[in-house]
């Protein structure tokens, strides 16, 4: 039997408070001074392809994910005070 570690799963964050400069790579390159990024997402406007200001950074481990929210919650990145939390399921829409 597979036994999991759930202590070393990747963790999604969400960045709120982005920048409109900030893009995908440079937010990557930030978070990666924590840790392995596996991937850096910016929310975008279906219609204008502008960033909402928020986003999503996936990080390899539960430890590493820890020390970027320690990093960078409450902090300035691109000129912008931004809130990074555990990002939490998206809630369904009726």
């Amino acid at each position: 039997m597979l036994k999991i570690n759930r202590k070393n799963k990747m963790k999604k964050l969400f960045v709120g408070g982005l920048s409109f400069n900030t893009n995908e790579e440079g937010l990557s390159q930030a978070f990666s001074q924590a840790g392995k990024v596996i991937s850096a997402i910016i929310i975008k406007d279906r219609m204008t392809q502008r960033s909402k200001g928020f986003g999503f950074v996936e990080m390899e481990n539960d430890d590493e994910a820890d020390k970027a929210i320690e990093m960078y919650n409450n902090q300035e990145l691109d000129g912008r005070r931004v809130v990074v939390n555990e990002a939490r399921p998206m809630e369904k829409r009726f």
